[in-house]
């Protein structure tokens, strides 16, 4: 929501927090180059709320994210700090950032970074707090992108690519495992553009592995294998439990008679030199994060809605979770049959 009293924004500060995404530093120089431009002194936060709490701030120049728009991860590293839990600890860090004349703060990060900020400027006088979305996971709510989901994406077709080579001199069926603990949305867009047979997401528990998931899992190699396929490619989300993959490869072996191969692409998937698109976003967001700080916002995030940059209340979004695009799933079997 907007103040009510008038802006006398001079000083802000930018962290990013969770895990890191493709895109992150193009966040980070947006908003350090578009403050600069509109008289602001721009802090960068080392380590995220972790680093907040210790005091890692420096001043941020236009030279200071010369170079970076093209490269993964953050130059002002990341963190997840679990003391962040604690309303004292919060309470701190607000003292902090006032005693050192911030008068509002940038975070770029997931679901998580989100909860910690909100409650940081609703505990604390409502300290101007904007969210950007860095995560991979596209799984905001209310926002339809989030910076790192494009590479993430692209990263994971491409060894899906590479996959299908040896699966096809082979005849083998592959499980492909992407990242994803509490969302299906990289699942989805890699199974339809990486041509796989069948999708696997967690249930609404977050789970993955249970007879109905084997089940499917089995009508869909031994579909392909009547139609003549003696290779598939079967993509997996992650979900909460980490051997679930493994699981659904012995239990593909036992019943459907196959011997299939795992690949967990893993974190490969957060890193790597971010796409246009990321690169695009995030500055656009990154800009937009600071335009927003500058008319009085606070306690809000920056999101994609209807397919423009907008401004969404961070209280309409916590707690609330994306739901799978059953359709581009489903799409995927088609296409695949």
């Amino acid at each position: 929501m907007k103040s009510t009293k008038p802006n006398s924004m001079k000083n802000i500060a930018v962290l990013c927090s969770g895990g890191d995404a493709p895109g992150m530093n193009a966040a980070v120089r947006a908003v350090v180059r578009y403050g600069i431009y509109h008289g602001l002194k721009v802090y960068g936060i080392s380590r995220g709320y972790t680093g907040l709490l210790e005091g890692a701030l420096e001043e941020m120049s236009l030279r200071s994210v010369a170079n970076i728009i093209q490269r993964g991860g953050t130059i002002i590293k990341t963190n997840r700090c679990k003391a962040f839990f604690q309303k004292r600890t919060r309470a701190e860090a607000v003292h902090l950032l006032r005693r050192k004349h911030i008068d509002g703060l940038v975070v770029i990060g997931g679901d998580g970074s989100y909860a910690g900020a909100h409650l940081m400027a609703a505990e604390n006088e409502n300290f101007p707090v904007v969210c950007v979305p860095g995560t991979i996971d596209n799984d905001i709510y209310g926002s339809e992108y989030t910076i790192g989901f494009d590479t993430a994406v692209n990263t994971a077709v491409d060894a899906i690519d590479k996959i299908r080579d040896t699966a096809t001199s082979h005849d083998r069926v592959f499980l492909v495992e992407v990242m994803g603990r509490t969302s299906a949305e990289i699942a989805a867009r890699v199974g339809l553009s990486g041509g796989a047979e069948s999708i696997l997401i967690p249930d609404a528990s977050g789970v993955v592995y249970s007879e109905k998931t084997v089940r499917k899992l089995v009508r869909s190699v031994l579909r392909s294998a009547r139609q003549g396929k003696l290779s598939s490619i079967i993509v997996v989300c992650e979900g909460e439990k980490k051997d679930a993959t493994y699981r659904l490869a012995k239990a593909l072996k036992l019943k459907a008679k196959v011997e299939p191969r795992v690949a967990i692409l893993g974190h490969v998937q957060r890193g790597g030199v971010p796409t246009a698109m990321d690169r695009t976003m995030a500055s656009l967001m990154g800009a937009e994060a600071v335009q927003a700080l500058l008319e009085g916002e606070r306690d809000v995030a920056i999101g994609v809605t209807q397919g423009s940059i907008s401004r969404i209340l961070l209280k309409s979004i916590l707690g609330k979770q994306k739901k799978p695009d059953l359709k581009m799933i489903r799409l995927t079997e088609i296409l695949a049959s």
